[in-house]
């Protein structure tokens, strides 16, 4: 099938597809900590350090592994993500939206953008649903165990991403080409075809840039959780997000309504554009 052109959904992970944090899931447990201790330990050694708390958690992760005898091997860290659990209509969500998109002439690339691992969410039920998982992640050696971070991905330059997706560059490590001028018009994926759907303050930059760009950004809470949606409209009388949904991912559902309309409105657009060329 031949496509008009290409909307681009970008999702944080932790917050936003799956409650919690993906390491508490099972990674936690298993070196014998609790939620709360080992978080505590992070933020505590950031704060002494004067360091990112992105570094010092991945940090944490290979100390307390290596004290209890835990294999850091990447295939481990995989098997850690078959534990991750998602909101409601996540894993029926990736099929709906693409045959929605389709139907319409319209191709949907997922991202996922997150200061999560990569490792995990590769080993995940939904990985197979995503073009390009941009996450933190570790160097190996030549013995495939884990020894440093490759890549650290904390709320600032989450936003790289966002222009790696719009020029079509998939690989973490090129900075050139991601900065090298070109038109807005032979970019892959324009901004105004972008939806970004986050659920907390290492989201706001990306959501905010593409709002401001003329794409649709969408913040998601915890159903569960009292008090969140109050917390998360206050995005919106800031102007960071467009919308506020319920991270309920079911056909019907607030986010599955809002995300067709948004598809729906950048088609209209779309079509409304070519017509503005004068023959």
């Amino acid at each position: 099938m031949e496509y008009r052109f290409t909307i681009a959904l970008i999702y944080d992970f932790d917050g936003t597809l799956s409650p919690g944090n993906m390491q508490e899931y099972d990674f936690i447990p298993a070196v014998g900590k609790s939620n709360k201790e080992f978080w505590s330990e992070s933020n505590t050694l950031a704060q002494e350090q004067d360091a990112d708390g992105v570094l010092t958690y991945m940090a944490r992760m290979i100390q307390e592994a290596k004290s209890k005898g835990l294999s850091l091997r990447r295939e481990a860290f995989r098997e850690s993500g078959r534990n991750v659990t998602f909101f409601k209509g996540v894993k029926e969500w990736f099929a709906r939206i693409n045959a929605y998109g389709e139907a319409r002439g319209i191709r949907i690339f997922h991202y996922i953008n997150s200061s999560g691992l990569k490792e995990i969410i590769e080993g995940t039920d939904i990985a197979r649903e995503f073009r390009r998982i941009y996450a933190c992640s570790f160097l190996y050696d030549v013995d495939g165990i884990a020894y440093w971070p490759a890549v650290a991905v904390n709320y600032t330059n989450k936003t790289q991403f966002i222009f790696k997706i719009n020029k079509g560059i998939e690989t973490v490590y090129d900075s050139r080409e991601v900065n090298r001028y070109v038109p807005e018009n032979e970019r892959p994926v324009p901004f105004c075809h972008m939806i970004y759907v986050g659920d907390g303050t290492t989201d706001i930059p990306c959501m905010r840039l593409v709002k401001s760009a003329g794409g649709h950004s969408i913040a998601v809470y915890n159903p569960s959780q009292k008090g969140a949606h109050k917390e998360m409209a206050e995005l919106i009388r800031d102007q960071r997000v467009n919308h506020v949904c319920a991270a309920d991912y079911s056909e019907g559902s607030d986010i599955d309504t809002v995300v067709k309309t948004i598809i729906d409105k950048i088609d209209l657009d779309d079509r409304l554009k070519k017509l503005e060329v004068v023959k």
